[in-house]
């Protein structure tokens, strides 16, 4: 087994749909430029992505094994170069939904077939933990390059200039390249055909049987939440500093990778925080602090007007203010998703894995939905300030999923094993 060239595919594979999947946003400003899409339908691009994401995610689990984790790398892969290679080609809005939507299929199955070969490339749950961090990582790496390698394609004099397409030819290589790599590389994967693979039903049913237990629901509540906020912000972010922030598209785009960096370093400084503070403290303080940082923020966006040559050193404050919510964000999705997990029987991790992805795909669609509906009528000012609600609204399901992970004993107890 090619032990080190099949870690440095899947750390590939990982970067390669993280710029894919954090392009949205980008697409969607670029969209409303080049083909003359209003926001509301613009942000369909993100229920395009995001429930193939959960469908997908849903249906491959019961037969990858049977189909190799390898082989469904190379064919998520493969799908995702070929829809690549359609958008110069073929430029429109109905293109770049036929895009996302392969990236959304590819995805699931890129991400089922990654994090079920960390298990068979490491041999204790420490190795484990160790390389699944570093390949999470690296993903928030391809975050800050996609923000970087699309602003290089857009035309700063003309932003509706289709030249910005050009760089899905750079992804498609990507991709091939990391198909060669998968090719030539072998992993013994006999410890995944050791059990059969369940039927689509049986998952189903395993899945409908969590909601019978109060924590299962309060705590997709907050996922839920939490992914309707995060892609609020993420998705729309090049927009606002566009059209509010009066940037150039190119600059947009650029400033919009300060969330990316500022979430990988909330989760690294998270857990270091979580050697010495409970996770419901934590969690609490960062939810209270981003609506402040929102409120205290955002007055700031008011009246801005354009400005010739506008650069880094002279653009308005609140450009790198508002990014800062990813450092405050960043720690509540991995914290929740793991007290959760080790509130619940291993037998039960797969279908609750499903669940998480399945809300957390619609709570991305309905975010980027009702920004885009408010950005559109009122202004993205107001878009960002109805943040606030589900802010307010996900300390109560806090609340609530403290209590009941109280009353199984061991939530608390495997944060402070991970943050070690």
């Amino acid at each position: 087994m090619n032990r080190f060239r099949m870690i440095t595919a899947l750390a590939l594979i990982y970067m390669v749909f993280a710029i894919l999947l954090n392009s949205v946003g980008t697409v969607i400003l670029q969209s409303i430029y080049t083909f003359g899409v209003d926001k509301p339908q613009a942000s369909l691009l993100e229920l395009f992505k995001d429930l193939p994401i959960a469908i997908t995610s849903f249906l491959v689990a019961s037969f990858l094994p049977l189909l190799g984790y390898r082989r469904a790398m190379i064919l998520a892969l493969t799908i995702v170069a070929c829809a690549c290679v359609l958008m110069p080609l073929y430029p429109g809005f109905r293109t770049a939904e036929l895009l996302f939507t392969c990236v959304g299929v590819s995805f699931a199955l890129a991400k089922v077939a990654v994090y079920s070969s960390i298990g068979l490339l490491t041999s204790d749950r420490s190795e484990h933990g160790r390389l699944t961090n570093t390949i999470e990582g690296l993903f928030m790496v391809g975050v800050l390059i996609a923000g970087w390698l699309f602003s290089a394609f857009v035309d700063r004099d003309a932003p509706a200039n289709p030249s910005w397409l050009n760089v899905y030819w750079v992804l498609a290589v990507a991709c091939v390249l990391v198909i060669v790599l998968l090719a030539t590389s072998r992993m013994d994967e006999s410890a995944a055909h050791a059990d059969e693979a369940k039927p689509v039903r049986g998952s189903l049913l395993e899945m409908l049987h969590l909601f019978l237990r109060p924590l299962v629901y309060v705590f997709l509540a907050s996922a839920f939440l939490y992914v309707l906020i995060e892609q609020s912000f993420s998705t729309w972010l090049p927009t606002f500093n566009n059209e509010i922030l009066k940037l150039p598209n190119a600059m947009s785009i650029q400033l919009a990778t300060i969330l990316a960096a500022t979430s990988a370093i909330g989760r690294i400084v998270a857990g270091q925080v979580l050697r010495r503070m409970p996770w419901y403290a934590l969690l609490n303080i960062c939810v209270v602090g981003m609506g402040l940082l929102v409120t205290l923020t955002l007055p700031l966006a008011h009246g801005i007007t354009a400005q010739a040559d506008v650069g880094w050193f002279d653009a308005p404050i609140a450009a790198y203010l508002i990014p800062l919510i990813g450092l405050l964000m960043a720690p509540i999705y991995p914290v929740i998703n793991s007290v959760a997990l080790s509130s619940l029987p291993k037998p039960s991790h797969a279908a609750m894995t499903g669940l998480i992805v399945i809300f957390s795909a619609l709570g991305g669609t309905l975010g980027s939905r009702i920004t885009a509906i408010v950005f559109s009528r009122f202004d993205g000012i107001h878009a960002f300030y109805f943040s606030l609600v589900p802010m307010l609204l996900i300390l109560v399901t806090l609340f609530l999923f403290k209590r009941e992970t109280d009353r199984h004993g061991n939530g608390e107890a495997s944060i402070k094993l991970i943050a070690k």
